[in-house]
């Protein structure tokens, strides 16, 4: 993987790199509240580091292992991803997410090895590099790529359990893509 993120050697050397293990209990839902709350406490534990000495080569994983019958993984970090990059984009912080045995390719075609578990990273954004990742998403890439953190509440306008946070998500969903029938 270093081999496609410069930032990974070096903050691997730093010992600036956590990981942090969830195993699945419960239901899908239940575990999604989970991974969501994790990467809220991952979020908020970086948030005063990122403008320190080497607070663009901290990064938090939240692995995911176990499993949830009639859940995928990607099932599973969907929802916690999507909401977390929306409220966490604007103050520079990145979401990310991998899949377990999931084989992914860069935007140029390169080959990333596949992830040996499931895991959300959490780290600084690369203003200059990230807002590529969100070409789906432009109003996100334009979020990310102006990120300044001020210090604010991002639970201040939206509400703070699962089930609404999740509703409230739902309208900043980019529309369907038309099918190609």
């Amino acid at each position: 993987m270093t081999a496609h993120c410069p930032y990974l050697a070096p903050s691997l050397h730093a010992g600036l790199t956590r990981w942090t293990v969830y195993r699945a209990d419960g239901g899908a839902e239940a575990v999604q509240a989970e991974l969501f709350h994790a990467g809220v406490q991952a979020a908020e534990w970086l948030r005063p580091l990122l403008n320190r000495p080497h607070g663009i080569l901290r990064c938090e994983n939240i692995v995911l292992v176990g499993e949830v019958p009639g859940a995928r993984h990607r099932d599973l970090l969907a929802w916690p991803h999507w909401v977390l990059k929306n409220l966490y984009g604007p103050v520079g912080v990145m979401f990310g997410k991998f899949y377990a045995g999931e084989e992914e390719a860069t935007a140029a075609g390169h080959r990333i090895p596949a992830a040996p578990a499931s895991f959300l990273p959490v780290r600084a954004a690369v203003r200059r590099r990230d807002p590529r990742f969100l070409c789906a998403t432009p109003y996100l890439a334009a979020a990310l790529a102006a990120a300044d953190d001020d210090g604010r509440d991002v639970f201040e306008h939206i509400p703070t359990e699962w089930k609404e946070i999740r509703t409230w998500a739902r309208h900043l969903l980019p529309p369907a893509k038309p099918s190609p029938s």
